[in-house]
């Protein structure tokens, strides 16, 4: 797989701060995309794209409670 690390500026985090941080993505070439945004104030949003074209999001805020994140995550910028 290979991967990349790239900041990114503040934008609303799933604790509704904004918050700047890095972005992570991972690809192995064959479909399979794992993308993680983790953010400064510590909130993490997580798209893992799957071989078969299904795709989890989820959303974690900085103490640890997962939300329902209404921004769609890691739009690939």
């Amino acid at each position: 797989m290979t991967g990349s690390k790239i900041p990114f500026d503040p934008e609303t985090a799933p604790c509704g701060e904004k918050s700047g941080g890095e972005r992570l993505v991972d690809d192995d070439g064959y479909g399979l995309v794992i993308r993680d945004q983790l953010f400064d104030c510590g909130c993490r949003r997580i798209r893992h794209e799957y071989h078969d074209g299904s795709i989890h999001l989820s959303a974690v805020r900085h103490d640890g409670k997962r939300v329902k994140d209404p921004i769609e995550p890691d739009r690939g910028k």
